[in-house]
């Protein structure tokens, strides 16, 4: 989608932080979009780019098969940077040369400064500037037009620039926060691109109400499944603003919600939308649908049919409505889509990504799908929510479903919503909530002996997992104090009769996703 305002490319050749460089970029002030390596011209073109970063990868440039750019994107005119694997993509693209380096590169490093320019323009000559690195490769001849500017113990040609053609290029990864001054290698790239650096939420939410405006017309009407959780609320009071009482919201209790959702999710939008919040009581048919399912992928497709049902059946009952709002984010859409020809591969089918079925004659509204989840966070706060709304936890469009992990049953999921509720209200109490971006239980399809008073128990176990993370598509396990995890494990087993072990998670994203299906 063209945007009005300025806008860079980051082009994606598989990174695991590829996500991370339009989220700095977006932070610098400037819109980011990513798109896969195998873009055809015309796609890049379209969006009218005021420059272009090449990300990092997995590959190795001189491979066979080994993705690379179509030439014809660097005779666009606009500046490029090119990161670790991008940095040889435009090394070999323009004639130079990158082999297998005998000295890899793997974490701290340090980059002397040569030349204060390109990419090292805010640091003084001769300094050694902290970099993050992550390389097997290097550059072994530079393309005509290229200096070194920069360069490490293990990397001869660390930072290269082209003044004349405005193209950079560096080694290390100035998108992570290993590499301290990072923000201010890719600001000075921004300002040698002309950007002027003024996109904002306030910015955002102007263009998304216009937007939505022309997506529905003037007199189109918009259901929202609304489930409490800062995406869909956010996404209805966008949408709102933009049409008004012509937005419908339904809340649907699917019987996989945490303890006490419903009540909690109708006390918070009370006398708070146009239309009063509409709700679908619909537990029942949801574990119907479940019913012997145990396969992850086919416990979301089932689960997101069954919402369809459900919202299919509220747009009838309202006299019919033109389109759905979902909360999609860039996340959702980065993780559920594999890029054809490219290095990236499908994770997980997500319930809010791929379009309505045909029957429901439907269009979709995402007003979010641009947005990452600090993002939004940041727009839930300027659309006047409260911050304890705003930063609630996430929670998975199944809900309860994937964190049952095998069949799903009324009794498992009502196990698991007392031993939440537990985690939840310890965590709140050591004052930890709002440093975590999840924290939950999950009922594993284990049982195990254990010993309560001078009898033997033969009962289920529970995993605890919190995560510390910014978007989603990172995560590392927290560290959590020992008395916090003691407490936790000792009223679960004490208070929820069923559970008799509780273990913690460690693991981080990658290789781990967050949820455990």
């Amino acid at each position: 989608m063209s945007r009005p305002h300025e806008n860079l490319i980051v082009v994606d050749f598989g990174s695991q932080v590829t996500q991370l460089i339009a989220r700095r970029v977006r932070e610098l002030g400037v819109y980011a979009e990513i798109l896969p390596c195998d873009a055809p011209l015309s796609r890049i073109a379209g969006e009218n780019p005021k420059g272009i970063i090449l990300s990092g990868g997995p590959s190795s440039i001189y491979e066979d098969g080994a993705p690379r750019l179509d030439p014809a994107v660097l005779q666009l005119g606009v500046p490029v940077l090119g990161i670790c694997y991008g940095l040889y993509v435009l090394v070999d693209g323009l004639g130079g040369r990158v082999e297998k380096s005998a000295r890899h590169e793997y974490g701290a490093a340090e980059v002397e400064v040569r030349e204060a320019v390109g990419p090292l323009a805010p640091f003084a000559v001769g300094s050694r500037e902290a970099v993050w690195m992550s390389h097997g490769d290097h550059v072994t001849a530079l393309p005509p037009g290229f200096r070194t500017v920069g360069s490490s113990k293990g990397c001869a040609h660390a930072a290269i620039v082209d003044p004349e053609r405005r193209m950079w290029g560096v080694q290390f990864h100035p998108e992570v926060t290993h590499t301290p001054r990072g923000a201010e290698v890719l600001g000075a790239f921004l300002d040698q691109c002309g950007f002027t650096r003024d996109w904002s939420m306030s910015r955002f939410v102007e263009e998304a109400v216009e937007r939505i405006r022309a997506q529905v017309g003037e007199t189109g009407h918009v259901l929202c499944g609304l489930s409490g959780g800062v995406d869909s609320s956010v996404a209805a009071l966008l949408v709102e603003r933009a049409i008004g009482d012509r937005l419908h919201c339904v809340f649907v209790d699917n019987g996989l919600l945490r303890k006490d959702e419903r009540a909690e999710v109708q006390a918070m939008f009370a006398g708070r939308l146009h239309n009063p919040l509409v709700v679908a009581d619909a537990g029942e048919r949801f574990l119907a649908a479940l019913e012997g399912v145990s396969d992850p992928e086919l416990k979301r497709k089932r689960i997101g049919a069954t919402f369809i049902d459900v919202f299919d059946e509220k747009a009838h009952g309202i006299g019919g409505a033109d389109f759905l709002v979902q909360g999609t984010l860039y996340p959702d859409v980065i993780e559920s889509v594999s890029f054809k020809g490219g290095p990236s591969a499908t994770i997980k089918t997500h319930h809010n990504v791929g379009g309505l079925p045909e029957r429901m004659k439907m269009g979709v509204v995402e007003p979010l799908r641009e947005l990452f989840k600090d993002e939004v966070r940041r727009l839930g706060l300027s659309l006047g929510l409260p911050e304890d709304m705003v930063w609630r936890h996430p929670f998975p469009g199944p809900g309860l479903a994937v964190r049952v992990l095998g069949e799903v049953t009324e009794e498992r999921c009502d196990l698991l919503r007392e031993a939440d509720a537990i985690i939840i209200e310890e965590i709140r109490e050591a004052g930890l909530y709002r440093e975590l971006w999840q924290v939950f239980g999950v009922l594993l399809p284990v049982r195990s002996v254990g010993v309560m008073g001078d009898g033997r128990t033969y009962e289920n176990a529970l995993a605890v997992r919190a995560v510390q993370s910014t978007d989603a598509m990172t995560a590392d396990w927290a560290r959590l104090p020992y008395d916090v995890l003691g407490r936790i494990s000792n009223r679960i087993i004490n208070e929820v009769r069923g559970i008799n072990r509780v273990c913690y998670d460690i693991s981080s994203k990658p290789p781990a996703t967050i949820e455990w299906e």
